[in-house]
């Protein structure tokens, strides 16, 4: 507590803290819960994760751009309470959106009150998170100056996770490459249609926009009647393509099994929430995207679900060394349910497409 009170003082707010607690349930930054003596307002004070967040500088400025703009369109849209429909930073006493303490890096923004995160993902909070999304792209649709920085180069870009892939295969480092070989075929026999966005973007057909890059269902604030106030977690906002975010969301919250079911029968994508998610989506975004973007948002759920295959199968062939794993198998398991969450949302695929076509009226 005392060590917090200390950096606490680095930054510019009015009064001294007598409580701060653990806060929320992240699992990349340290968060805390920060309540002052005789002051209304509350803080959220977090620890940022500079092993994966190595330049702080640019990660900050990507969020103030971010809020400053959504904040610019939410005021001139009449929109009120817009401290509680944006993120709002708190600067460090020397003018930065962050104190060094010489070993971590802190932040500090305001606490949104009268707020509220949902986990369970229903047809009804799909289309919530999917309208919340598509909002958050379109605000930033025409965000000024240069592209935001990458604050993890590379996040959703599919050449760059085959060839992580490959160099696994390839290294074979702890000796698992021959128990795994039918699920090499399959990522192989998918590759080259995969690897179609980056294609298509050098060939200056398909843009890159503003996206979250964490699309969950718990990656923002709803108040007490139910609606959504805004979307939070904005570490990863980054240049990427729309339907990698589209794609995400329907990765884990169309999976009606766990991303490492045991029992692989449990494991289904979800067409409810399909549907319930781009419709909210469409209604949002529909105005600034490409009929291109459009048509590919369906691939966008294949992309995804696929990359993470590739990303676990990796780790598995690498000795699991980047995710945390329960048992020797988990990286195993936990691919082959991608799989087979993969091969459901390709069972669908043509129903999917169809859906976006009925759904969207130009």
């Amino acid at each position: 507590m005392t060590e917090l009170q200390a950096i606490i003082r680095n930054f510019k707010i009015v009064g001294a803290a007598n409580n701060i607690t653990p806060f929320g349930e992240g699992m990349i930054n340290s968060t805390y819960r920060v309540t002052l003596k005789d002051a209304d307002r509350q803080y959220v004070l977090q620890k940022i994760n500079h092993n994966i967040f190595k330049d702080v500088d640019m990660l900050q400025n990507n969020i103030k751009r971010i809020t400053d703009h959504i904040r610019h369109k939410l005021e001139e849209a009449g929109e009120t309470d817009v401290d509680r429909k944006t993120l709002t930073l708190i600067s460090s006493v020397d003018d930065k959106l962050y104190y060094f303490d010489g070993e971590n890096y802190w932040r500090m923004m305001l606490l949104i009150p009268e707020s509220k995160t949902y986990e369970a993902v229903t047809p009804e909070y799909a289309y919530y998170a999917g309208r919340a999304f598509g909002n958050f792209q379109s605000m930033l649709a025409d965000l000024p100056g240069e592209p935001l920085g990458e604050t993890i180069p590379d996040f959703h870009n599919m050449e760059f996770r085959l060839k992580q892939f490959r160099e696994a295969v390839a290294c074979n480092a702890v000796g698992r490459l021959s128990e795994v070989s039918d699920l090499i075929g399959e990522i192989e026999k998918r590759a080259d249609e995969m690897c179609q966005c980056e294609r298509l973007y050098r060939e200056g057909k398909l843009p890159k926009r503003i996206n979250h890059c964490d699309t969950k269902v718990n990656n923002m604030l709803f108040d007490a009647n139910g609606n959504v106030l805004c979307v939070i977690d904005l570490d990863t906002a980054m240049p990427g393509f729309v339907m990698s975010d589209f794609g995400d969301f329907m990765r884990t919250a169309g999976n009606t099994g766990k991303e490492d079911d045991l029992d692989l029968n449990n494991v289904t994508f979800n067409m409810e929430i399909f549907k319930s998610y781009t419709k909210g989506y469409l209604e949002s975004a529909k105005n600034f995207l490409s009929s291109i973007e459009i048509e590919l948002l369906p691939f966008g759920a294949r992309l995804l679900t696929y990359m993470q295959l590739t990303r676990f199968l990796a780790d598995y062939l690498n000795g699991d060394t980047y995710y945390k794993i329960n048992n020797p198998l988990h990286n195993l398991q936990r691919s082959k349910a991608q799989f087979k969450l993969l091969q459901s949302i390709e069972a669908n695929y043509a129903e999917m497409q169809d859906f976006i076509k009925t759904t969207v009226v130009f």
